[in-house]
């Protein structure tokens, strides 16, 4: 293995680096977690004490959506590491700020979306899937696999087929298209394989040269500011104006693994792997130890930046107090200590790396020498296990490079699915916790400035903030019902299931026209048991979608969650059997016609004058089945003339 090569630029990544210990990062963070209670309705923040002392904590709420966070709530003493709100109600969530004034003259910022039993998300809006058909063209079934699940998560998927050699101009037309088609509705953009990538901005981030920068900031931005016509390799540094979408990218071109033991698969199969990795999480055949991994090897770095903040941030309301583990934070800890080694061996929900990097390399966070690196063929060879990871060095948010480090997490055997680069700027992805996507979180931090901080967060809104992975992830998937099946019969449609895999209070039914949706839901509540009969249809083709709901409850508090729905159509074509007609007629009363019938199914009434050489005409027009007994009056009847009567359909 040739590590010459790195040595130059890792000298200079190194001189913002700690080479001995860590610094007590977690101190420039307030790491919040909530404990909840439905009656009287309460939700209790409770925080880690600050080791060096605090003097305040102030905290502040708003509304999911909300720009600003108002009037602050309560200003807390320094020794106080919990508050109670009991300004909240059951089915409503909420969000929180506390902001920390500490002894030593530095401050830290926490973030929490909690909520009681807050309602699940059944429609997430339309999404454009773009694939690259020349990295993947053998990929058919997982592709159509990838849109069944989006669909059975509430999304409408819109595909745009591209080839790598278009224009990223020309991409985004495509994009923009759908979004000025639908604005209120189209929320995502999904980049799989090699899609065209924009170089913008004139930026400087890690102290080493000024550069153009990947962009796929440029994919969510829809309101045509992007000057890249006339200045195409060098556009502007930073957003010129808010992504309109969530933006996500799974890309393996270029991931040949030079320098490993073992090669990389071919670009083609890394693709299909992720798709593969990608469909068991969802449908919760994945399953992770609900804990987080910190790697930090840069420190606070004298305040200021402490990029692991983001981790200590995020962590805490997702895993809860005491499941964030500390890698090795000396640089003679034994091997089986680090970072690597300890996200092999074990599973990971959430991870967070830093140290002085490379493109396809963090130093201290291996065992590679010099400066135990940890290379991006060591996170694909030795299968690091992290779902969702961040990282932070040098170049790394060049990731459009050879065998790049956070693409790399999205080659890894079995696990990874997700990769951002976080510290400058921060992330802030505490949504997830209470169900939100990743994208969400993404497109938050893209558009964040000043909403959401750290002690410093430099770098907002540049353009090469980026997703690695699919963005609309989530971080608890449930284990949906399986095999389907819609039997139909003259009373309607039948449907049976097998019960998920997970603990669920039951399972809310949908049908819709297509397999693609949009989808209806037919369950007012959710149905406890195993099957459900829909009585409501006519004559048709349909598609039934039945999804499992749990309440989930976590360190943010509570949530309806549903699971990935499971599949069923069915053609609804019943006869309408033995028809039994009855007559009655009171004197100076019309007569009136009762027969049973099938619903769904079309009937008339024929009437004739004789039974000679009838003439039979259709004189009540097309009737519905009721499923029970349909009646009609013949109010237009000659009450002095004889009248017969036959039912049919059709």
């Amino acid at each position: 293995m040739k590590i010459s090569k790195w040595v130059l630029a890792l000298a200079l990544a190194l001189s913002a680096a700690t080479t001995t210990k860590a610094d007590d990062t977690f101190a420039y963070a307030v790491q919040i977690s909530a404990v909840i209670q439905t009656s009287p309705p309460q939700i209790t923040l409770d925080w880690e004490q600050d080791p060096f002392g605090a003097v305040s904590y102030t905290i502040s709420k708003k509304t999911k959506t909300a720009t600003s966070w108002g009037e602050p709530l309560v200003t807390l003493d320094g020794s106080i590491t919990n508050w109670t709100d009991t300004n909240v109600a059951a089915g409503s969530n909420y969000e929180y700020q506390i902001y920390k004034v500490a002894t030593l003259n530095y401050t830290g910022f926490g973030y929490i979306f909690a909520g009681i039993e807050s309602p699940f998300t059944e429609t997430r809006g339309t999404l454009v899937l773009v694939v690259a058909t020349n990295s993947a063209p053998d990929l058919s079934n997982e592709l159509a696999r990838l849109q069944t699940d989006l669909a059975g998560d509430g999304w409408s998927v819109i595909r745009q087929d591209v080839s790598s050699n278009d224009t990223p101009e020309s991409v985004r037309q495509d994009i923009m298209n759908y979004y000025w088609a639908d604005p209120s509705d189209v929320d995502a953009v999904f980049l799989f394989g090699h899609v065209p990538i924009l170089q913008s901005g004139y930026l400087n981030y890690d102290g080493h040269y000024t550069r153009a920068m990947p962009s796929d900031t440029y994919y969510a931005e829809m309101n045509d500011d992007w000057p890249t016509e006339k200045n195409p390799t060098n556009g502007p540094s930073y957003l010129p104006s808010d992504a309109a979408l969530m933006v996500g990218r799974v890309d393996m071109f270029n991931m040949p693994g030079v320098g490993g033991a073992i090669p990389f698969p071919s670009e083609e199969e890394l693709l299909r792997n992720y798709l593969d990795k990608d469909h068991a999480w969802r449908n919760h055949l994945i399953d992770v130890d609900p804990r987080a991994l910190m790697g930090d090897r840069r420190g606070a770095e004298d305040g200021p930046l402490a990029m692991a903040a983001s981790g200590y941030r995020i962590f805490e309301p997702c895993v809860g107090p005491g499941n964030t583990i500390q890698a090795n934070i000396e640089d003679d800890a034994p091997p089986d200590q680090s970072w690597i080694s300890m996200l092999s061996t074990g599973s990971w929900l959430w991870a967070f790396g830093d140290g002085g990097g490379e493109m396809n390399s963090i130093s201290y966070l291996g065992t590679n020498m010099p400066y135990q690196l940890v290379l991006s063929t060591d996170i694909v060879n030795d299968n690091a296990q992290g779902v969702f990871v961040l990282l932070f060095g040098s170049f790394l948010g060049n990731w459009d490079g050879q065998d790049n480090i956070q693409r790399s997490v999205l080659a890894t055997p079995t696990t990874g699915l997700a990769c951002v680069m976080s510290g400058e700027p921060h992330w802030f992805l505490h949504h997830m916790a209470l169900g939100e996507t990743i994208g969400y979180g993404t497109r938050l931090t893209m558009n964040n400035s000043t909403l959401y901080q750290n002690m410093s967060n430099i770098f907002t809104r540049a353009v090469y903030i980026a997703l690695m992975g699919d963005p609309t992830l989530r971080m608890e998937p449930l284990g949906p019902p399986n095999n389907v099946f819609a039997t139909p019969g003259d009373g309607g449609v039948t449907l049976n299931w097998n019960s998920s895999s997970d603990s669920v209070l039951g399972y809310h039914v949908y049908r819709g026209a297509s397999p693609a949706g949009p989808f209806t839901r037919l369950t007012g509540t959710w149905v406890p048991g195993n099957s459900y009969v829909d009585t409501n249809v006519t004559p048709n083709t349909y598609t039934y979608m039945v999804r499992a709901v749990t309440l989930q409850t976590n360190p943010s508090g509570s949530y309806y969650n549903l699971s990935e729905g499971e599949f069923a159509t069915v053609t609804y074509n019943p006869s309408a059997g033995t028809i039994n007609v009855a007559i009655s007629m009171s004197p100076g009363d019309p007569p009136t016609l009762t027969w049973n019938s099938v619903n769904g199914v079309s009937y008339h009434v024929l009437g004739a004058t004789n039974l000679t050489q009838p003439a039979w005409l259709n004189v009540s027009g097309s009737l519905s089945g009721t499923g029970s007994n349909t009646s009609w009056t013949d109010s237009g009847a000659d009450p002095a003339a004889s009248h017969y009567y036959r039912v049919a359909s059709p």
